[in-house]
């Protein structure tokens, strides 16, 4: 239980990869689990491990747990330490070995306060990131965490930009970044012309859910190019530079994403540069299926409501079999070469990254990642709408698809995060709580 509580409170350290949510988990949770365990220990000849793991891990510490892949987590780290092979002399709670090829941190053969004490004392100081369950690239994952919240405390220390008007070298450096961004930003979307070409069809929902990303777009584009106009005036001194204008201003001196755009923005964690470019490949890739027509695939990535695509993949399915939607799922195919058509049924993806695990085109499971390496990308997914009752299932690993890397957003009404939006079925031979202590998801979007 002490193992337990250790490993979920360190587990924060590591950002997103360790808990979507970093849950303020303290002693008194441990304090009353551990009350409770001498109750039952005392009060049942056997051990009833399943009312411990009830209690501890859903009461005591998941109450506090608001997430639900977070909770998946934590009832897989308290399996292994909650189990009738932990009581047994040499269990492993940690993969670590010494220099003699023995477990580290094992169930020691003690009986006395002293004994127990003394082994405590000679664990390492510093542990590796393999003890919470984790990949050892975990320990960058976990730097670089530490290193951008630094950059950021730094920034909010720099001075900040004064208002228009000054024609000094911070104003014409503004100044290029605002010509440089408005003159890259192609013209809205002709919904009319849009309207036209892809009607609302029964059988074709795809029209419908372009018609609906062009309007997000649009709106996305016109906060964005009005911003710069005014902007660009208030540098000269033709208009006031106001609050909303100036934080504006800062955040592109800054290299960020202003949080005026972000109010109509889909989610993004991007710096300025690499937001801008991929808004740009974003708007291509519309602009491209007005042009052409509807693609032979899709990059899930460029969506801004990634559901309704979805959804509308599925619709399009159930309408043209007469299945009512809800008896439909998807079945998830992993391609290992680019498809030459459109698929028959369902649609197929790409733009998705893995981190935490790779995928293995040599034995089409999911591995182990390579040392160094925090994001793969995935190869394209055939999403294929069928019944659900229908369905055989293989091994395989529930893996949360998300549409930044943060992991976390607000709790929606359907009961997940608005970042989370739907389970990849990828095809495994290790046990789902292996992946899931290794903190597995795919995301839509990087952070460069």
């Amino acid at each position: 239980l002490a193992f337990f509580h250790a490993v979920i409170q360190e587990r924060r350290n590591f950002g997103p990869i360790g808990w979507n949510i970093p849950y303020e988990f303290n002693s008194s949770d441990l304090r009353i689990s551990v009350r409770q365990l001498r109750l039952f220990l005392e009060s049942y000849e056997t051990v009833p491990l399943d009312a411990l793991k009830y209690c501890t891990g859903e009461c005591n510490y998941g109450g506090r747990v608001t997430d639900d892949k977070d909770r998946r987590c934590l009832k897989a780290l308290l399996s292994e330490p909650y189990s009738s092979a932990a009581m047994e002399v040499g269990f492993l709670f940690a993969p670590d070995v010494d220099a003699r090829g023995k477990g580290v941190y094992a169930q020691p053969k003690a009986e006395s306060h002293e004994e127990y004490i003394a082994v405590l004392r000679s664990l390492p100081y510093i542990q590796s990131p393999g003890v919470f369950g984790l990949h050892e690239n975990a320990s960058i994952t976990k730097d670089l965490k530490e290193t951008r919240e630094l950059f950021e405390a730094a920034l909010l220390t720099q001075a900040r930009a004064g208002g228009g008007g000054g024609g000094g070298g911070g104003d014409d450096l503004l100044s290029r970044i605002a010509e440089d961004i408005a003159e890259k930003l192609p013209g809205d979307f002709d919904l009319e012309a849009a309207k036209a070409l892809y009607p609302v069809d029964y059988l074709e929902s795809m029209n419908t859910v372009l018609v609906q990303e062009l309007i997000r777009f649009n709106r996305l584009t016109a906060i964005i190019r009005k911003s710069l106009a005014s902007l660009k005036k208030a540098i000269k001194g033709l208009v006031v530079m106001d609050a909303e204008l100036e934080d504006v201003a800062n955040a592109l001196v800054q290299g960020a994403r202003p949080a005026l755009w972000m109010k109509r923005s889909y989610p993004s964690l991007k710096p300025l540069g690499g937001y801008v470019s991929d808004l740009l490949a974003r708007l291509s890739m519309f602009q491209s299926w007005i042009d052409g027509g509807i693609p032979k695939t899709f990059w899930l990535s460029g969506f801004f409501f990634t559901q309704a695509f979805l959804t509308g993949s599925t619709q399009n399915f159930a309408r043209r079999n007469n299945i009512p939607i809800d008896l439909l799922g998807f079945a998830y195919e992993v391609l290992h070469d680019e498809p030459k058509e459109a698929a028959p049924d369902g649609v197929y993806v790409y733009g998705i990254f893995l981190e935490g695990a790779r995928y293995s085109k040599q034995t089409s499971l999911l591995a182990e990642c390579e040392p160094k390496v925090l994001f793969v990308s995935l190869p394209m997914l055939w999403l294929k709408p069928c019944k659900i009752a229908e369905h055989q299932e293989k091994p395989h690993y529930m893996c949360p698809l998300y549409k930044t890397s943060d992991r976390r957003g607000t709790l929606s009404t359907t009961g997940h995060s608005t970042n989370f939006v739907m389970y990849l079925k990828l095809p495994s031979d290790q046990p789902e709580s292996h992946w899931v202590k290794r903190g597995v998801a795919a995301l839509c979007q990087l952070d460069d």
